[in-house]
């Protein structure tokens, strides 16, 4: 028991180990299910392509989820950003300065959630519930609800760049998500700034005695999401070519899905980058997955909620001193029975 107790505990301190293995666990299942369709390269390079949107925008709410906050806006300014984004190319065929403005307006909108939140005291939940449909609804009025075709930014080097294919194959936006993924992870547990998030998720007064400016980190902290958001956003628009008013409305529940089912803490003070970039990949491939091992559509729902249930146990069971807790429970309960086993 001490044996299986050390392993638990060494595999707890590799961060993300349990969710990269449901990973694999589920990829194996999937070829043995489907093995026409994921014993080839195709499936893995569409998961590559259209999972990193998501990834980026869930990277983004790890941080804000740490600090014991919640952002409901970023689905908004995904749609804004490729508004802007959008609009900026099709008037004045400059991508790189629609590209700049885009991510300047995520910015701005993160910017006022977090005067909001830090400075006038409103809560996270109410004020980006109430930005998400303000910006939608700003959106939506300057698009004139219609779509925007932008076809042409095909042709463009920024195109090339971000959603490109690496040696006509690799999906150059699974090589962002995965550089921010590696970025984001240096600034929560090598940075000053991720210390202080850590610090606020677990307690705010304690983060202002270790000399934290608590306003001031919630702000950058929403206006770091918001920018992280409209690159996810940007990757969307560019992959599919074109603008459509609310081409964010899909992200929400996936988004809070790969974060929670990652490891990072409901309550606050403990996050992980490398559990939501395998947690986004977990959601991303379950439908395809599913409809591939020819599972009738009804139960697609029912198995995610199965796999994303497994996972957060599987989190829980491998925390550092949680098969402690477990074995002592299991001895408390003895008791009792032995007790009525002689009786």
């Amino acid at each position: 028991m001490n044996q299986v107790r050390s392993l638990f505990r060494f595999l707890g301190k590799i961060e993300g180990l349990p969710i990269a293995a449901v990973l694999l666990v589920l990829y194996i299942v999937f070829i043995i299910t489907a093995p026409r369709v994921f014993t080839g390269y195709r499936i893995y390079m569409s998961f590559l392509q259209t999972v990193p949107p998501v990834l980026v925008c869930a990277l983004g709410l790890t941080f804000v989820i740490t600090a014991g906050e919640i952002d409901l806006s970023f689905p908004a300014i995904v749609a804004l950003s490729g508004f802007v984004f959008a609009w900026v190319f099709k008037h004045y065929n400059v991508p790189a300065l629609g590209f700049v403005l885009a991510l300047a307006a995520g910015g701005l909108v993160g910017y006022i959630n977090g005067l909001l939140i830090a400075r006038i005291g409103v809560p996270s939940i109410m004020a980006t519930l109430a930005a998400q449909f303000f910006w939608y609804g700003v959106t939506i009025l300057l698009a004139n609800g219609l779509q925007m075709d932008i076809k042409e930014i095909n042709d463009t080097l920024l195109n090339d760049i971000f959603v490109g294919r690496l040696f006509g194959i690799v999906p150059v936006q699974a090589l962002w998500a995965l550089g921010l993924a590696v970025f984001l992870w240096f600034i929560l547990n090598r940075h000053e700034f991720g210390e202080a998030i850590l610090f606020i998720g677990d307690n705010p007064d304690v983060a202002r005695v270790m000399g934290v400016d608590v306003e001031a980190t919630r702000v950058r902290l929403f206006t770091m999401n918001g920018m992280v958001a409209a690159f996810g956003g940007l990757l969307v628009t560019m992959e599919i070519n074109v603008f459509y008013p609310t081409q964010g409305e899909g992200f929400l529940l996936p988004a809070l899905a790969s974060v929670f089912i990652g490891g990072t803490s409901i309550a606050g003070g403990q996050g992980t980058i490398v559990g939501t970039f395998f947690g986004a990949y977990i959601i991303g491939s379950l439908q395809a997955g599913v409809v591939a091992s020819r599972i009738s559509g009804y139960w697609v729902q029912m198995v995610q909620g199965v796999v994303m249930a497994s996972v957060v146990i599987l989190n829980i069971i491998i925390e550092e001193g949680s098969i402690a807790r477990l074995s002592s429970r299991l001895r408390h309960w003895s008791v009792p029975l032995r007790k009525i086993k002689i009786e």
